[in-house]
């Protein structure tokens, strides 16, 4: 991946929680909080995939729209670093402290980066997950969110900052005849199961797959939806004048 002033990366990560039973019995007290039922007990173990505290990061995936290469860190104890796409990508295994640092390193080589619900998921994942690995950040992923000039969260832009319905990455990629990476049956859901069964490539291939529906995304709204940003002191002088 090549550093440019204004170029731009595209990152989308994959984590899994940790087993229940790796939380002591106030800790499994208080996730279980509110699950009365076999249902509710289950949702509640699903969501401890979405939280750095009870979950772990398997994959992150970088990819430039622009280029069209790209990297991907995970986590893969039985492999070593090798290509996909015709070299245009390449995969490097690690524990979850070298991906994240891996990726702090990578990220602080572009001027702007785009994730697709980032602001509310990947973003604070991968800053919080980092400070409890004691690995610093290289910047801060979380900047003014009505400026896409630093980080474009096409969830945030497609809605209008939630003046419009949300979709999935599915739906979006369906509406605007992009490849969807849900084309083969595979889920968020898969994650854990491919995880147990060593098929950690195919985790890294599914994150890459996500990244690459939203680079897509990107060039659409580039085309047809940026607009450029307005200089907030101006505004607030226009108005004060």
């Amino acid at each position: 991946m090549m550093r440019g002033k204004a170029s731009n990366v595209v990152f989308d990560i994959e984590t899994l929680a940790y087993p229940l039973e790796a939380f002591d019995e106030q800790q499994q007290s208080y996730l279980l909080k509110f699950a009365h039922t076999d249902e509710e007990r289950t949702e509640a173990i699903l969501r401890l995939n979405l939280s750095p505290f009870t979950a772990r990061v398997l994959a992150i995936a970088m990819y430039n729209p622009d280029s069209s290469q790209g990297k991907v860190f995970y986590q893969n104890p039985t492999s070593g670093p090798h290509q996909l796409d015709d070299g245009r990508v390449e995969c490097i295994p690690g524990s979850e402290e070298e991906i994240l640092t891996n990726f702090w390193e990578a990220i602080a080589l572009f001027s702007r980066y785009v994730t697709f619900n980032g602001r509310s998921f990947d973003c604070p994942f991968l800053m919080l997950r980092s400070s409890i690995l004691n690995v610093a950040p290289s910047r801060n992923l979380l900047p003014y969110r009505y400026s896409s000039s630093e980080h474009c969260d096409l969830l945030e832009q497609f809605t209008f900052h939630g003046a419009c319905r949300k979709f999935n990455l599915d739906f979006y990629c369906k509406a605007f005849g992009i490849l969807s990476p849900k084309r083969n049956g595979m889920s968020g859901l898969d994650i854990g199961r491919l995880f147990l069964e060593g098929e950690y490539q195919r985790i890294a291939e599914y994150c890459l797959d996500d990244a690459k529906a939203t680079a897509e995304l990107f060039r659409r709204w580039q085309e047809f939806l940026e607009a450029p940003d307005v200089d907030r002191r101006t505004v607030t002088m226009r108005r004060g004048s």
